[in-house]
């Protein structure tokens, strides 16, 4: 089964200038947003046999980025509200 690539903009292209911007401007973001990646490449490296884990390891890191995930599309879309309102 091909591995996706699950890059923040790859999974939210809409969004692909705010979270450059984001990434550029907010520091809470940008810890997220590596979070975000560190958890992604552990995932990847788990999938491609790299790094030994047990499926309930590698689904566990899963729904971490996901939470991530879901967390980042939060806030990505809360600055831009509150850009639009002001």
């Amino acid at each position: 089964m091909p591995i996706e690539d699950h890059a923040l903009v790859n999974e939210f292209p809409e969004f692909k200038e705010d979270i450059h911007q984001l990434k550029m401007d907010d520091a809470h973001f940008r810890k997220l947003y590596d979070e975000y990646n560190h958890l992604t490449k552990s995932v990847e490296k788990m999938e491609q046999e790299i790094i030994p884990a047990s499926t309930t390891e590698e689904e566990q890191l899963k729904k971490q980025r996901l939470q991530l995930k879901d967390t980042l599309q939060g806030y990505i879309k809360a600055t831009r509200l509150a850009a639009e309102k002001a």
